[in-house]
């Protein structure tokens, strides 16, 4: 009989988003297929220690636990880039773990989702699910993200770029004759709508401003597009395939953390959206293209703006989305043909395939 696949799940970290990603990770461990993988729960505390888990301490967190968090001294641990052997290598006197066959990171927003965790898995000699350190950089990096996408002719929302060194130099008056109000100001490299405000009137945008740079040190002020929000969900590595398309229909001022995560009736889910079968194609086209022109792998999701119901327009792409019960990617491809074991089985196969087509390739001139 062959042993079962060892997944470890890598979870936790140093973001503002570590409590989605806990959540996350909780959804995954109930929906894989036991029968098949053996998983080996990583946590990653805010401090950024790392934590061997019991399955048993997700399993019992609360649907309501909304900001849960990694804490205790239990089980630390450090990887090693040791191909025979045990790659994850337990501190404080705890029983050596067998080898990790493959990491799924549900890490969201920064040291986790922009490329940090995927390089060391990568000097480690691990395959991981998800983007690479590249699609996973210029993923996370707003900024550089719809830089590279309007310069490959996309259609991107308009945005300012501001760095902290240049906080006093932002003028209102110039920001809004330029994108118009109300516009947004959220940080460049972070996600879950943290650290992000809608602007209306001059007396809401320096608070605004000083929020924003309190996640990050480079800021996007964007207009405001009126229009409908839809997502849609790619899954592959060469040959990707897109999910029917949903729309999310917002109970507040806009899709915020709140409406995401606090409050289950913070936002209505339309899956799949109602849009007539020209614009679901052309949504699901303008998504492949998308995923291949950011290098990225495994999984992605894209937010769009239909204007008009007809003028698409890309928000941006996350390449390791929410895995909750309420969380857009699953549910897209449920809708889509895929039920969620299956899913997190493809993706996992997804990046078994693509390290081995990696370690065919010559390391030496020899």
């Amino acid at each position: 009989m062959n042993r079962k696949t060892r997944i470890g799940i890598l979870f936790g970290g140093r973001s503002a988003e570590h409590e989605v990603s806990v959540q996350s990770a909780k959804n995954i461990l109930e929906a894989i297929n036991k029968e098949k993988y053996e998983v080996v729960l990583i946590g990653i505390n805010k401090e950024g220690r790392w934590r061997l888990k019991k399955t048993s301490e997700l399993s019992l967190l609360s649907e309501a636990s909304n900001m849960i968090r990694l804490n205790g001294k239990d089980g630390g641990a450090v990887l090693i880039p040791e191909e025979k052997v045990s790659n994850l290598f337990p501190l404080l006197g705890e029983r050596e773990l067998k080898k990790v066959d493959v990491v799924f990171p549900v890490l969201h927003g920064p040291y986790g989702e922009d490329g940090t965790i995927q390089g060391l898995l990568e000097l480690a000699n691990i395959p991981y699910v998800g983007a690479g350190v590249l699609g996973s950089a210029i993923g996370m990096d707003k900024d550089v993200m719809k830089r590279l996408l309007r310069e490959a002719g996309i259609p991107v929302v308009k945005f300012l770029t501001f760095n902290r060194s240049s906080l006093k130099e932002i003028d209102f008056g110039r920001v809004r004759d330029e994108l118009g109000l109300p516009l947004f100001v959220k940080p460049a490299n972070l996600g879950s709508s943290i650290g992000m405000n809608k602007i209306k009137k001059r007396e809401q945008f320096q608070p605004a401003l000083k929020e924003a740079f309190q996640y990050d040190n480079k800021i996007l002020i964007e207009e405001y597009i009126k229009g409908r929000e839809i997502e849609c969900s790619v899954l592959g590595n060469d040959d990707p395939v897109a999910s029917l398309p949903g729309e999310i229909l917002p109970q507040y001022e806009f899709y915020s953390y709140e409406a995401k995560y606090l409050d289950d009736k913070g936002a209505i889910l339309e899956i799949p959206a109602r849009l007539s079968p020209n614009i679901v194609h052309k949504i699901q086209e303008l998504s492949l293209r998308v995923f291949k022109i950011m290098c990225c792998q495994g999984m992605a999701r894209i937010d769009f703006f239909l204007k008009n119901n007809e003028k698409i327009i890309i928000n941006e792409l996350n390449t390791i989305p929410g895995f909750t019960r309420i969380s857009m990617y699953p549910k897209l491809w449920e809708a889509s043909g895929i039920p969620y074991p299956e899913l997190i089985d493809r993706l996992i196969q997804l990046a078994l395939q693509r390290f081995q087509e990696k370690k065919k390739l010559k390391i030496s001139v020899q």
